[in-house]
């Protein structure tokens, strides 16, 4: 069996975060105590040994001050002002199966981005911390019922709905048990 020598979308985020790191100056132990992550799960994640939860980068970027999109943006190589469907990064959360597209993802010279997000019924995702703070969110509901809880309180969401928010604090995506949801997420 021939091996190949192409480089999985995992090994690249683990490049980038140890990149990030060592950016920083900070050792594993310095990022463990910032991001409230083991320093045997970052040595780990910088060794592409696991794939990253939603949770588990949420806390990262925290710890980095960047919203997880722009982290996936440094682990694209392309900045083209044409975004085909084909070439919208893809991931999807190991534990949970929260799928996220980076529809229009930020670039050097632009800041905003849109996300295409599906999370399964029955799926709770929490983040202790904004990525950011004070970055601002709308969320436009495409399908589905979701209830996001921002700093502290609860929005339940239907198709059509748009939440606009700044976030500052913790927050929590949440689906029903009998329905997902499939929204859209623009970050300014």
């Amino acid at each position: 069996m021939e091996k190949t020598s192409e480089v999985t979308f995992d090994q690249q985020i683990a490049a980038r975060l140890g990149a990030l790191r060592a950016e920083r100056g900070w050792s594993l132990d310095d990022l463990a105590l910032r991001s409230g992550i083991s320093r045997s799960t970052l040595s780990r994640l910088e060794n592409a040994d696991v794939s990253p939860t939603a949770q588990v980068l949420g806390k990262l970027c925290a710890a980095y001050g960047m919203p997880m999109s722009r982290l996936m943006r440094l682990v694209e190589d392309s900045s083209t002002p044409v975004v085909r469907a084909e070439a919208q990064l893809l991931w999807v959360d190991p534990g949970t199966g929260f799928r996220r597209r980076s529809v229009s993802p930020p670039t050097q010279s632009l800041a905003g981005e849109v996300l295409a997000c599906e999370i399964p019924a029955g799926t709770r995702i929490a983040y202790e911390l904004p990525p950011k703070p004070g970055l601002e969110h709308h969320l436009v509901m495409l399908r589905g019922a979701l209830t996001v809880t921002v700093d502290g309180q609860a929005h339940s969401l239907k198709t059509g709905d748009c939440l606009r928010y700044a976030l500052f604090g913790a927050s929590c995506f949440e689906t029903p048990p009998e329905a997902g949801a499939t929204y859209f997420l623009f970050l300014l």
